[in-house]
């Protein structure tokens, strides 16, 4: 059970002067960070001595309030008893990110719009799921449970716009609400029928894919209004909040600062929901048009490719976050009725857990066999995070196998026309999803790619050896007596060696300037000031922190020891600038492999030390941690020993 910070946090809040001297609220990997009114009126000495609390640090314009490894709880915490808004981690600004190419600049921007929102999407595609089945069995549209449960699925689709311009503005560092207001425009009730209610004026490209009846004129420039409106629709609204945070941000550096609260969202808004209707608009609902001419395309062309590539390939995609770039095309297409463009990976997850049932059933470690048994449950309602990444993805082969038994199912739905009628939920709540009231086969083809999936998953993974993730992998026996040989061995280790991440200068840690890290608060270890900007793994293990900003890292060797590597002192500020991450949380790496860069110029022009601390957060299950002499050192290079 979570530990309860509530008192914890109402002695925070009373002693940095109370919630209405808050200005501001965020966390970085250790430490409460507020800005206050007034820090006089703040009892720092208090604080310092409150149990919970490691220390209290005052820089950079915060009063920081050092917390440790809990701090993300007890920051809930603070916002709740406080009723402030605070601002959670600090964020990366996107302006700062390597962009890649455009196909990996659309992808990362649709996984930041769409991640925020995927609970709550889900469960709403579930309850338009639960209306199918309601349709499905002959209950009237007009019966009030129809009318009420439609509401709550349909309502988040309706309005998805209004959803995206909250976390777009959040994106491009524009205003809430002044985005809100733009997309309350785009879907503001019956202005489809203001628009089109008579006969056209005249038609623009008469006879092509994007043929548009111009019925109203904006100062005689045509207004081209798509007739299934902006509601429901994805990218209008991510493309006219983009351009309204570049107006926003004009604004605000010519209007005087004694007007700016009204005068900048008025001249926002003025300009941007014309520009939104005139040109915004109707490029991308032609775009759209496009895009989805482009899918229909291919899968005319060839169905079951089309099938085969999703299939085989959707897992990995969802590994690398590139899943939701086709997200809001299955959307725009749903609009229009059936889709095919996610049918293909909705039933992998099963394949997921036929893998993991025949791992429960083969495997020698009883921990493993401990873990499949949540993630199997989890597979078969769509979650297969803990499958892939505790189970099959670790040992290798299983998850090819998965891959593998996606690729077929999705050539069988492919060859048989099988197509969503609805964008639902995962796992067994997709089932509603495939229910067509005209055509029973539909929901027939798809029980059965689910039951193919499940049956090739474990079939599949039959045929490949199931290796020791926790034992021995030359240990053959079977049993508790395998086990206990590994807890022995574990427990004659008496020091584990730590190299070292980085190239540089070996610096003591007492040297280090931040109290926190020099007072050994955070644990005992070193620092190095680096040469360069490569950070590796100091040794075998598996990720378990990669804070948002990429300033700090921490891994947990096989052998135990939880490891921090900080770059730089108050490097959280630079907001992700200048960094960049190649491991996720969960991720097991082997020693010398690269977790992250960093510039190390970046960081110097913004005024702040490079110096990094090397820490070993849980020192205290440890008799002492002896570390190097050496006053310069390479990446690789003994650092230091954690010693029992």
């Amino acid at each position: 059970m979570a530990k309860d910070y509530t008192e914890l946090a109402n002695d925070i809040v009373k002693h940095v002067g109370g919630k209405d001297n808050i200005v501001k609220l965020v966390h970085c990997i250790t430490r409460l960070r507020f800005t206050l009114k007034d820090e006089s009126k703040a009892d720092e000495e208090y604080l310092k001595q409150r149990e919970g609390i490691v220390t209290v640090v005052k820089a950079g314009g915060q009063f920081q309030v050092v917390i440790g490894n809990h701090v993300p709880d007890v920051y809930a915490a603070v916002l709740k008893v406080s009723g402030i808004t605070g601002e959670g981690s600090v964020d990366i600004d996107e302006g700062d990110v390597p962009k890649g190419n455009l196909f990996d600049r659309f992808i990362a921007l649709v996984s930041g719009l769409f991640q925020p929102m995927l609970g709550a999407l889900s469960a709403a595609g579930m309850i338009k799921g639960l209306v199918a089945i309601l349709a499905a069995v002959g209950v009237p549209e007009t019966y009030g449970a129809y009318v009420v449960l439609n509401a709550a699925g349909d309502g988040f689709f309706q309005f998805l716009p209004l959803i995206l311009a909250l976390t777009a503005a959040k994106r491009f560092k524009m205003e809430q609400f002044t985005a809100l207001a733009i997309g309350f425009a785009m879907v503001y009730p019956n202005i489809a029928a203001s628009l089109t209610a008579k006969e056209p004026l005249y038609t623009l490209f008469s006879g092509t894919l994007i043929e548009s009846p111009i019925y109203s004129t904006f100062f005689g420039i045509p207004i081209i209004f798509p007739a299934s409106s902006y509601l429901q629709t994805v990218l209008p609204i991510i493309v006219a909040v983009w351009a309204g945070s570049k107006i926003e941000g004009f604004f605000k550096k010519i209007i005087p600062d004694v007007v700016k609260v009204f005068v900048v969202p008025f001249f926002t808004i003025l300009i941007t929901v014309p520009l939104s209707f005139l040109l915004i608009g109707p490029v991308m609902s032609w775009a759209s048009d496009l895009v989805g001419a482009i899918f229909t395309g291919i899968y005319s062309l060839s169905p079951i490719i089309y099938g085969i590539a999703l299939g085989a390939m959707w897992q990995i995609l969802v590994m690398f976050g590139l899943h939701w770039g086709l997200v809001p095309l299955a959307i725009l297409e749903l609009q229009k009725g059936p889709g095919f463009i996610l049918v293909a990976t909705v039933a992998i997850c099963f394949a997921q857990a036929g893998a993991l049932l025949n791992i429960m059933m083969r495997t020698k470690e009883n921990k493993v066999r401990q873990l499949s048994i949540p993630a199997f449950i989890s597979a078969l309602f769509g979650v297969t995070e803990p499958a892939i990444y505790g189970i099959t993805l670790p040992m290798r082969l299983p998850f090819i196998m998965t891959c593998i038994s996606g690729a077929i199912s999705g050539a069988y739905l492919s060859l048989f026309n099988v197509k969503m009628q609805v964008m639902g939920g995962l796992g067994l709540f997709a089932i509603p999803s495939f229910i067509n009231p005209k055509d029973s086969m539909t929901l027939i083809h798809f029980l059965i790619a689910i039951v193919m999936n499940f049956v090739l998953g474990f079939v599949l993974t039959q045929f490949v050896k199931i290796p020791y993730l926790y034992g021995q992998p030359g240990s053959e026996s079977a049993g508790s007596s395998s086990e206990e040989e590994t807890v022995q061995e574990l427990k004659e280790i008496k020091q584990e060696i730590i190299a070292s991440p980085l190239i540089g200068k070996v610096v003591k840690l007492e040297d280090v300037p931040d109290e926190v890290f020099a007072s050994g608060a955070m644990g005992k270890g070193i620092a190095i000031d680096p040469a360069d900007g490569v950070v590796v793994a100091p040794a075998k293990g598996e990720v378990t922190l990669v804070f948002p900003t990429k300033h700090a890292i921490g891994l947990k060797t096989e052998n135990g020891a939880e490891i921090l590597i900080h770059i730089g002192m108050d490097t959280v500020s630079l907001a992700g600038k200048g960094f960049k991450g190649f491991v996720e949380v969960g991720d097991k790496v082997e020693a010398g492999q690269t977790l992250l860069e960093f510039d190390v110029n970046t960081i110097k022009a913004a005024g702040l030390p490079v110096i990094t601390p090397v820490i070993v957060t849980n020192s205290d299950q440890y008799e002492d941690v002896l570390t190097t002499q050496e006053r310069t050192i390479e990446a690789g290079d003994y650092l230091l020993t954690a010693v029992k």
